[in-house]
């Protein structure tokens, strides 16, 4: 192998290029390796490769090795001689540079074991290596043009010999050849099939330099040399008459041998119609007779018909005996032999660099129609080279591309990722406009026209992706084609948004779901949220609906974007549609048609349905189209309906029905109202109210209602329970309570609220008492408390633990207060309660149970109603808080103008009235340790006639 080969040795080349691990072709002697650059891999080429070791005796096979020799000395003598004419082969190409001539790139290098290397451009074979191919291949199959294609099946082969290929080889040999005998002044003097190489492009490249000379003087080639293999020495298969048989060398013995290289082209098998087996008699006898001379008359000794245009212009004129009346270089290419459309294309072709940009233009319209004409070998190795290095002009992108695309439309998908998609990324996707240099006006007019070619450009690639996604993988696709795709997105051009947008159904299925969430949905949605144009919002929707739906995208391998990206990215842009367009209202009714399908209920419900209301309410809006709206509403509607139902159906078991309104709104008994007052229950009737006012017992078994008033006894069982009183338009004020600027603080806000609790505990706050309608409080229960004053020895009763009932108004803003200073009392009060004959009774014991015990206590007394004020306001409390005044005092049952209470000492417990004051009191400082309590009616109520204590009432009865 020749991977060990190298190890003996480094070169320039080995070091640089990596070299394919067998040879993939041979020229002569010389062994061809593809090879790539190291650096730069996409840079290929082409090795040749030359071992000193085939020359010897033991060598391969092939005619390679040295015959005839008598001495170790003369072996390696003519071994050098070898050596010595191939590295002057080799080094001739350095010195020629013509499109017709290989190229050198990598000038020759002599190895360890005595061989040579050398670089060339890309390279397939020699054509005399097609010609044995070809020969061997119509042997073996019976078929010309036909080789196994690996899977049993049979295919044309790679590279082909038409009618075609041969006229645009024989004009690039011919070319190479008017360059050598005008330009270079040499003559090739050795031109055979082996001299002539194809490369990658199907180019004929003229090479095998070993016998040029100079046209001046040129020195005869050496004769024949039977030691020598054949490829070192002159083939006389090709040798023209005059340099055989005359020993005159010329220019024109060149074109005798590019005449006997035609008929070879057509001969079966591919050979001269001369073989002279290396003898030079042999080819003196063979031209001494008419019938062995190649002429007119025996159709130039081909086995085959040849052309009638070949044989009528041109080999009559080139294999003729005397070189005056042969054709040049030059005048073989203007032969009506070339005159037709398809070799005058080529030729075309060949030569566009240095055409005009007008004669560049008119080339790439008219090359469409003779496109098909061409055969396929042509149109891949010769065509399409040549047009997609024609892309590097950006004003020409509108014209070349079209032509690339019928070309690779039958092309393999290989020829497309190899030699196009690479170019169309190059100028597509890497192209930044130069902005910041200073250009002149013509540069700047330049650049609009590459800019314009470049957007045209994208308009035909577009149009194209039908062909572009068969030919490439998902990966080759995503990586190269979709940045373009975005190219065109974000261009500021309308129509090319347009057609962007359009495309989107075409690329969908090249496309995995990750790409079409992260890449091309916000891509979409840039343009549909930043373009103005309304057209261009309407194919923003139709590409939303294509997104969201496969069969809107009319295939069913396209992904599609998921509930999460519709739900939280999609519908925010359809609701902040602004526009009241008919048209792309009714694109986006498409779009919410094929969502609402998707989307969870609840989003649907409270997100599309709204937008849909609102947009079907559009101004411009038709009959038909206000229909429509209404159709996918009820749609969406019986959707939701549907979904909710079974939801409910599921969630609910057998048996369970939901809270009615009836449930909710039933808020039980009124506040502070009691059965006996609201209703006539059982026992309810005339005789109980009357035995209940007059105060009788009998006739009724059931205990008597307690209204919460001071109508029912304090001790009674029901005294705790609420009653209902009716407010009064004027509120009673309290004379214990200390005037204060939040007098009526509680007076309508809490004027339904009823108060039933225990004891009230005695605070020390000033606060201004202010009883409401409808509280109550608990039963009061007088306790006998013992108080004394400095200046007085009589003795008053003090009663504690009052449980207040329900019937006193309402006193939600009670509160015991501390009594008053003796400097404020008013001790000298002309009417007043008989304390000393309160305080003799008995006290009554508090009820704590609900029975049927008749009250001893003779308190029982009607509801107060307190009179209104002067101005129909309610309680006015005092002016001054400290002022002397008469204070109308409630004590059991009566009403009486009070003297300001006197200071107490002594605790209590639970809650207590304070006597009244005596003449001399001893506690100065403001009362009892717990404060006093006292209720400060208006003056209004105060009645100085009525009769005291106990006789209150009894008269009362």
């Amino acid at each position: 192998m020749f991977s060990n080969a190298l190890k003996s040795f480094t070169s320039n080349i080995t070091s640089n290029y990596t070299l394919s691990p067998s040879p993939t072709g041979h020229s002569g002697p010389w062994k061809i390796y593809d090879a790539k650059k190291k650096k730069n891999p996409n840079q290929a080429a082409s090795v040749f490769i030359f071992e000193r070791k085939s020359l010897d005796s033991g060598g391969s096979s092939g005619g390679l090795s040295l015959r005839g020799s008598t001495s170790k000395d003369g072996l390696r003598a003519a071994q050098d001689e070898v050596v010595d004419r191939l590295k002057g082969e080799a080094s001739l190409l350095a010195r020629l540079r013509h499109p017709s001539i290989l190229e050198l790139v990598e000038p020759v290098e002599e190895t360890r074991g005595g061989g040579l290397m050398f670089a060339t451009e890309p390279v397939m074979m020699s054509l005399g290596a097609l010609l044995a191919e070809k020969d061997e291949e119509e042997r073996s199959s019976g078929g010309r043009y036909v080789v196994d294609d690996g899977n049993g099946g049979r295919k044309r082969r790679e590279v082909e010999i038409d009618e075609l290929e041969i006229q645009k080889g024989l004009l690039q040999v011919a070319k190479g050849l008017e360059f050598l005998h005008e330009s270079a002044a040499l003559i090739h003097g050795n031109l055979t099939p082996e001299s002539v190489m194809l490369n990658v492009k199907s180019d004929w490249k003229l090479t095998s330099f070993s016998f040029t000379v100079t046209s001046v003087n040129p020195p005869l080639p050496a004769p024949y040399d039977p030691r020598l293999p054949p490829f070192v020495q002159l083939s006389l298969d090709y040798a023209s008459p005059d340099l055989i048989l005359d020993q005159n060398l010329t220019p024109s013995a060149d074109l005798f041998s590019l005449g006997l290289l035609i008929v070879a082209l057509y001969n079966h098998p591919h050979r001269s119609p001369l073989e002279t087996h290396h003898a030079t008699s042999t080819y003196r006898r063979l031209l001494a007779s008419a019938s062995t001379t190649p002429n007119s008359g025996n159709n130039y000794l081909s086995s085959r018909p040849l052309p009638r245009p070949l044989v009528e212009t041109l080999l009559s004129r080139l294999l003729t005996r005397r070189p005056a009346g042969r054709v040049t270089a030059r005048e073989f290419q203007q032969s009506p032999y070339f005159d037709n459309i398809l070799v005058s294309t080529l030729r075309f072709l060949e030569s566009l660099p240095a055409k005009t940009p007008s004669e560049k233009s008119a080339f790439m319209r008219g090359l469409p129609k003779v496109l098909p004409q061409f055969p396929r070998g042509v149109l891949e190795k010769k065509i399409l080279p040549g047009l997609v290095e024609e892309l590097r002009d950006g004003s020409m992108l509108a014209l070349v591309l079209p032509n690339i695309f019928l070309i690779v439309e039958n092309a393999s998908a290989r020829l497309f990722s190899e030699k196009v998609l690479p170019k169309l990324k190059e100028v597509f996707v890497n192209h930044v406009p130069s902005t910041t240099e200073h250009k002149t006006a013509a540069a700047k007019i330049a650049e609009r026209e590459r800019e314009t070619g470049r957007e045209g450009g994208l308009t035909v690639l577009l149009s194209n992706l039908n062909i572009i996604k068969d030919k490439t993988t998902a990966k080759e696709f995503k990586e190269d084609i979709l940045p373009i795709h975005h190219a065109a997105l974000e261009s500021p051009t309308n129509a090319l948004q347009d057609l962007a947008l359009r495309s989107i159904p075409t690329i969908l299925p090249k496309l995995d779901f990750p790409t079409l969430k992260n890449d091309l949905f916000p891509a979409v949605a840039s343009v549909f949220t930043k373009t103005s144009s309304l057209g261009i919002k309407i194919r923003g929707l139709e590409a939303f609906k294509v997104l969201c739906s496969s069969a809107a995208a009319a295939t069913s391998d396209a992904p599609e974007l998921d509930k999460y990206t519709i739900q939280e990215k999609l519908i925010p842009l359809l609701r902040g549609i602004k526009t009241k367009e008919p048209a792309v209202s009714m694109a986006a009714l498409d779009v919410f048609k094929v969502i609402g399908e998707t989307c969870d209920r609840e989003v649907v419900a409270m997100e599309i349905l709204p937008c849909l209301w609102s947009m079907s309410f559009g101004p411009l809006l038709g009959v038909e189209q206000f229909r429509a709206f209404m159709e996918v509403v009820g749609q969406v509607s019986s959707r939701i309906e549907a979904e909710q139902i079974r939801k409910l159906q599921e969630l609910t078991t057998e048996g369970e029905i939901g809270a009615g309104a009836g449930d909710i709104l039933s808020f039980g008994g009124m506040p502070g109202m009691s059965s006996g007052i609201t209703g006539g229950g059982a026992g309810s009737g005339d005789d109980s109210f009357e035995n209940l006012v007059f105060g009788r017992g009998g006739g009724n078994k059931t205990p008597p209602v307690n209204n919460g008033g001071f109508d029912a006894p304090w001790n009674s069982p029901n005294a705790s329970g609420g009653g209902a009183v009716t407010a009064q338009k004027s509120e009673p004020k309290f004379s214990w309570s200390t005037p204060s600027s939040t007098t009526n603080l509680h007076s309508s806000s809490s004027s339904s609220s009823s108060f039933s609790g225990g004891v009230l505990q005695p605070q020390q706050q000033t606060r201004t008492m202010t009883p409401e309608a409808k509280m109550s409080f608990q039963p009061l229960t007088p306790t006998s408390t013992s108080h004394s004053t400095a200046s007085n020895s009589t003795n008053t009763s003090a009663f504690s633990n009052f449980n207040l009932g329900s019937g006193f108004g309402s006193t939600a803003s009670l509160r015991p207060q501390p009594s008053h200073s003796q400097s404020a009392r008013n001790t000298s009060s002309s009417d007043g309660i008989d304390w000393s004959a309160a305080a003799a009774r008995p006290s009554f014991p508090s009820t704590t149970s609900n029975t049927n015990t008749q009250a001893r206590s003779l308190w029982n007394t009607p509801p107060l109603k307190p009179a209104q004020s002067p101005l129909g306001g309610g309680f006015k409390p005092p002016i001054q808080q400290n002022q002397q005044q008469n204070h109308p005092t409630i004590l059991y049952g009566q009403t009486r103008q009070q003297p300001a209470p006197a200071t107490s000492t002594g605790a209590f417990s639970g809650f207590m009235i304070p006597p009244p004051p005596g003449a001399g009191t001893s506690n100065a400082g403001g009362g009892t340790p717990g404060g006093g309590f006292t209720l400060t009616l208006p003056a209004s109520m105060n009645k100085s006639t009525e009769k005291k204590g106990l006789d209150a009432y009894e008269s009362l009865l």
